[in-house]
């Protein structure tokens, strides 16, 4: 009976660590983006912009390279977009990586760096990039809306029998927007120093 007991006992404890890992598996099954996000750089408070500057003028200056300053914040879902467009266009990525030396500077309510950031032009949303020159002197503000696909509108076709589930599927498409890979690599080609 003791073995019978032992045995039935052996049995439940393999299952529900079968059901357990199984279970596990599916929770931490993450997206593609999902991912990419966990390996980007963070923006970081309690980062330095000033030090972090100079680091930057030292090794652009050293490597022949401009300088862009990424300003944002964990907060904003456009910054961590552009991280991972960045990282699942490895062309684009390798183009950055050659002729930048990419610095992030946090803007965020714990640290708004707002000593900082008041020697460049106003920020009109996030997030947003400045180019310097290798001896950090501000070439370019650029807006990165400007940089994103086209925000077209809506438009129901009139053969549309479930207009509500096609504005559905068309809102999501719009919240799915991302960057521009053409528009990307044309501002990266003009502020590189080499062409």
């Amino acid at each position: 009976m003791k073995n019978l007991i032992y045995s039935f006992g052996s049995v439940l404890i393999f299952t529900s660590l079968i059901f357990s890992q199984s279970n596990s598996k599916q929770k931490t099954k993450l997206t593609e983006f999902q991912k990419l996000e966990a390996k980007r750089e963070k923006f970081d408070p309690k980062r330095d912009p000033n030090a972090d500057l100079q680091t930057a003028i030292a090794k652009a200056q050293k490597e022949n390279k401009r300088i862009v300053l990424d300003i944002g914040g964990e907060w904003c879902v456009w910054c961590r977009k552009m991280d991972v467009y960045l990282m699942q266009h490895k062309d684009l990525a390798k183009l950055r990586d050659k002729n930048f030396v990419w610095v992030k500077i946090n803007m965020s309510e714990e640290n708004e760096n707002k000593a900082f950031l008041s020697n460049y032009p106003e920020i009109p949303g996030y997030p947003h990039l400045y180019v310097l020159e290798k001896d950090g002197t501000l070439l370019k503000s650029q807006d990165t809306s400007e940089l994103e696909e086209p925000d077209l509108p809506i438009v129901v076709p009139s053969d549309v029998k479930d207009k509500d589930a096609f504005m559905k599927k068309e809102y999501e498409k719009k919240k799915a927007r991302s960057y521009d890979l053409e528009k990307f690599t044309d501002f990266l080609h003009k502020y590189s120093l080499t062409k």
